[in-house]
Formats: C-alpha cells, structure tokens, sequence
C-alpha cells in the first residue's frame, strides 16, 4: 500500500484500529468456537444414531441368518440324510452362534428394551423351533439307523414317540421333511420374520426422532455460526488492506491447485478429506465392479467354470507353451432325453453337477470349461500318455457316480475323447479329441477312447 492511500484513511490510525479489531475478532472467535463444538456435538450424536441403526440391522440380520442356516441344514439332512448337515447344524446352534452373539452385541447400543424384545422374541421363536427340528433329525437318524452313541446330544436324547418308532424308514423320513417343510414350521419362520421386521421398522423410527432432534440443534448453531461469520466478514473488510498478502497469496495458491487438477491426499482440511476417501471409495467401488465384469465374462453363468471365450484364449497361450498337456473332450450322453423327460431345470441341475465333478475330479493346475450345450472340455497340464489308466479311472469314477446318482438327479453318463499333445496345445489337438470322442459314441458311449495316429500300410 503506499504512502498516498494510507494518508487517505481519516479518523483512526490503522494501528488503534488494529488493536480494537484484535479484541473483537478474538471475541468472536470464542463464540464460533463454542458455536462449532456444539455443531459437531450435534453432528457426532445424528452419526451416533446411524452407525447403532446400521449395528442394529446387523444383528437382527444375523439372527435372521442364523435361523435360516439352522433351517437350510435340518432341511438338507431330512432330504439327503447326510450327517455333514447335521454336524453343521449344532456347530451353527452351540459353536457359532450367530443368533445369540446378535442379542449380547445389542447391549452395547442405545435401543430401549421394547425395542430389543422384538429380536429376543424372533429369538425365542427360533429356539422353539429347535425342538421340532430335533425330533425331525431324530427320526431321520432313526431311519437312516445310524449309530446312537455318534448322534448329538440334543438328537440321542429326544425320544420317539411309540407311534413314531412303528413307521417305516420311509415313512419316517416322510414325517420329518413334513416338519420342517409343512405350513406349521413355515408359519413359525414368518412369526420370527414379523418380529425382526418389526424391530427394524421401529430402529428406523428411533433413529428418525433421534436424528430429527440433532437436525435442529444443527440447524439453530448454524444459524448462529452464520451470524457470527457475517460480522467476522464485514470487521475483516475493514481489515483487508492490512492482511491482503496474507489472504491473497494462499488463495492464488489454492486456485492454482485447482486449475493445475492435483491430486488430493488424505490431509488438510475437512473438506479435502472428505473428497479424498470419497475417491478412493469411487476408485475401490469401480475396481470390485470390474473385477465382477471380468469374472462373468470368462465364466459360465450356469455352472461357474470356465467359459468357451476363456477356453479358447487358454488354447492360445499354450499354444507357445513346451510342456505336454492333455485335452479332454466330454459329452453328456443322450442329455436331450434328460430335457424332453425330466424338464430344463433338471437338465440344468445335470450339467452343474458334471461341471463340478470334472472341476472338483481333477488336479487344480487343471482347466475344466463347458464350451458348448451340454459339452465340456478339460485341460490336463503336465499330463502325458503314460498317464492314461489314471485318466481312465476318474472317468469311470465320474460315471460310476453319475450313473448311480443319491442326490434326487436322473442318471446320466458322459462320453470322453482324449488326446495327447507334447508341446503344447497344437492346432490339431481339439480335433483329435473329437475323433477320440467319436470313437466313445461309437462303441455304446459311457467311457473313455484315447486318440490313436492312424497306420499307414506300406
């Protein structure tokens, strides 16, 4: 500023000014201080209420999955008679625990008690739910006269009513799947939906009158704050001159990080923060997304293996490869039957568990596709010709369990055509495995030809 303009200002010397302004200023600050702490008193009481809304629907989705689990498990083991699924089942009810854990975490939040009885009683409902599902398991143990002194507590100790004990094995199966799929069980299932329903509703209106409360209180500081700010404004207008290094510099600073497109770092201020993990959400959001994008295009939507897109980029980059490998062709044998008998939701059933034996039947070095219909292909690495008896085997084993199916599955058979490559995946490798197929169908289809190179007679 120069000497002409400071002599144009009359009255009060800059200095005294400066001084009542200084008093002033701090003043005010006091009260915008004060001001700000109560908004973010007011801020962190409407995050308070959202994040126990958010744990609150946590726990009672875990008491909804927790029973659903116990269900999905006494289910599977009333229609298979696995006992896997009902070593599940108590591991989930005693081990576990979600259910339980979901009631203990609900302490720790502020829910008044008629809230939280909603969940206690969706857990009460659960529990009497237990009962029946021990005597269904109880009665399937019976039928699938499994050895008492390996049953579960719970199970070995409920006894079977006389009436019971006089039905077949048949029968009795058909009395537990009755009770744990008939309309009482269902209707018991929806009594424990309806109470966790019921919570929820009224956790979101607690959380509504808690956060409406914190609305005003924001609302009013920031009508104060903005008060306060307005006379800091028109005080530091007649400060400006004094402190216009000061304030200008930093701005042309900030405004050419803006032009300049920087990018913003964890750090700073609030607002800068705030931009910065808004980012890095939006990036790790877009990465998941593509990953699933990724996912879905080299992988079959029906059975989850491999596609034939991914099948044939694999042909490619073996094609470089110098290491022996082995293609395996494989057909579901007569599966239009399958569909024209059983309908397409069988035949879709059929080929996920084809799928699932040829990726769970061989080596996880190995690539199992479905690459057409009813068609697979694996690739077998490091594989040579030496190797056929065991190729043969798992063959055999995947027909011997698909020809003899316990999981409620038609029975079906596949046919398989090999070949055998040194180096590589030759051009000509998928056509002698056809050929190899052929041959298969040929001579009755169910099992396993290896190609042969044709003799030449001279």
């Amino acid at each position: 500023m120069g000497e002409k303009e400071k002599r144009s200002i009359r009255g009060v010397k800059i200095k005294n000014i400066n001084i009542y302004m200084m008093v002033l200023s701090c003043i005010l600050y006091m009260f915008l201080i004060g001001a700000t702490y109560y908004a973010s008193h007011r801020y962190n009481a409407m995050l308070s209420s959202t994040e126990d809304y958010i744990a609150c629907e946590k726990n009672a989705s875990l008491v909804k999955e927790g029973s659903d689990y116990l269900t999905e498990q006494v289910r599977l083991y009333a229609v298979t008679m696995d006992p896997e699924y009902m070593e599940n089942y108590f591991q989930e009810a005693y081990d576990v625990r979600r259910r339980d854990m979901a009631l203990e975490q609900m302490k720790m939040f502020d829910v008044s008690s008629e809230i939280e009885q909603y969940l206690q009683s969706a857990l009460d409902y659960s529990n009497r739910l237990m009962t029946d599902e021990f005597y269904a398991m109880a009665l399937v143990s019976q039928a699938a006269e499994l050895d008492r002194d390996t049953l579960p507590e719970d199970v070995k100790n409920m006894e079977i009513t006389e009436e019971d004990r006089k039905l077949n094995p048949e029968d009795m199966i058909g009395k537990a799947q009755e009770m744990v799929f008939g309309s009482e069980y269902q209707e018991a299932k929806e009594l424990i939906m309806e109470n966790i329903s019921y919570f929820i509703d009224n956790i979101v209106d607690d959380t509504m009158r808690k956060q409406q409360r914190s609305a005003s209180g924001l609302k009013n500081t920031m009508t104060h704050q903005q008060i306060l700010i307005s006379i800091l404004f028109i005080e530091n207008i007649l400060m400006f001159v004094l402190i216009i290094l000061l304030v200008i510099k930093p701005l042309k600073i900030y405004i050419e990080n803006i032009e300049d497109k920087e990018k913003l770092s964890v750090s700073g201020s609030y607002e800068f923060k705030y931009l910065a993990l808004t980012y890095n959400n939006i990036y790790e959001l877009n990465t998941a997304n593509e990953e699933i994008l990724n996912y879905r295009a080299e992988h079959d939507a029906l059975t989850g293996i491999i596609n034939r897109g991914a099948f044939d980029r694999l042909r490619q980059i073996m094609k470089s490869s110098s290491s022996p490998i082995a293609l395996m062709i494989v057909d579901v044998d007569k599966f239009k039957l399958v569909n024209d008998q059983y309908g397409h939701e069988m035949g879709d059933r059929v080929l996920k568990k084809v799928a699932k034996m040829l990726e769970e039947g061989f080596r996880v070095s190995d690539y199992a596709a479905r690459i057409g219909g009813d068609e697979f292909a694996v690739i077998l690495a490091e594989v040579t010709e030496d190797m056929m008896s065991v190729i043969r085997e798992k063959v055999e084993n995947i027909n011997h369990i698909l020809k003899n199916p316990e999981d409620g599955l038609p029975p079906v058979s596949v046919s398989v055509g090999v070949a055998f490559s040194s180096c590589g995946f030759e051009e000509d490798l998928y056509k002698k495995a056809d050929s190899a197929l052929y041959v298969t169908k040929e001579n009755g289809r169910c099992g396993c030809s290896f190609y042969e190179e044709p003799t030449v007679n001279s």
